[in-house]
């Protein structure tokens, strides 16, 4: 009972995060649902509310989407996550956790500095930063802040940054999702009561979270997504170590 509240809570905080920053369903849910059901099956376990989060903040934010960068991006980034899909029953994670975090909180710690602002991402590296964002949601269930910090490099305002982020985060779970429950389905299916709550408290944050982001001052939701990158690489690399 206290797990389950626990895991409401949590979900409710991740919706939230997620409708203001663009990423932290799969941050914040899958370390948590991994200290219950083992680190494979909370990926998997995950990908349900993530995709249900993701489906409903895209729909409330779709006029915002950036289809310039959604089109080479979110392709790459779908290739990345049926790839990582795939080779997440054959690699280790924890060593690709340590690397990933390193790399999140670098990219975190420019946007405090001013160093992303000026840069300019052309398309390979949009193409680069995709692949490897949908490569690493697929392998340990974390693909936002790459995704973000990649984002972070283009000229978007919020509203579309959170936009294209989530439509982004669709393609990928369109990629392993299917892969997930042709893998793991009897496993998921013993999860029912969990993943029923985990969603239902995703929506609840979403829903809240939302009507935070319009109110929201560019510089302040840059810093804010800076700093959350940040912490969420720090987590990473310390849990992959």
């Amino acid at each position: 009972m206290i797990a389950s509240l626990v895991l409401a809570l949590l979900a409710v905080a991740a919706g939230g995060i997620a409708a203001v920053a663009g990423f932290g369903i799969g941050s914040l849910l899958t370390p948590a649902l991994a200290l219950l059901a083992g680190a494979r099956i909370a990926v998997a376990a995950v990908s349900i509310p993530h995709l249900v989060g993701s489906t409903l903040r895209l729909w409330i934010l779709r006029r915002h989407v950036d289809r310039r960068v959604l089109l080479g991006f979110g392709l790459a980034s779908a290739a990345g996550g049926l790839a990582g899909a795939i080779l997440q029953g054959f690699l280790p994670t924890r060593g690709l956790a340590l690397l990933f975090g390193a790399v999140v909180a670098l990219a975190g710690i420019s946007e405090l500095t001013g160093w992303v602002a000026r840069r300019e991402w052309g398309r390979p590296a949009a193409w680069a930063a995709g692949v490897l964002s949908g490569l690493l949601g697929g392998l340990v269930g974390n693909q936002g802040g790459i995704r973000a910090a990649a984002l972070l490099g283009f000229d978007v305002p919020k509203e579309s940054f959170v936009a294209t982020a989530t439509a982004v985060a669709l393609f990928v779970d369109g990629a392993r999702v299917p892969v997930y429950l042709a893998t793991q389905a009897s496993q998921l299916a013993t999860l029912w009561p969990v993943l029923a709550v985990l969603t239902a408290g995703v929506v609840v944050g979403t829903l809240g979270g939302t009507t935070v982001l319009g109110g929201l001052p560019e510089r302040t939701f840059r810093r804010a997504v800076g700093v959350l990158l940040v912490a969420l690489g720090v987590f990473m690399a310390l849990a992959g170590g």
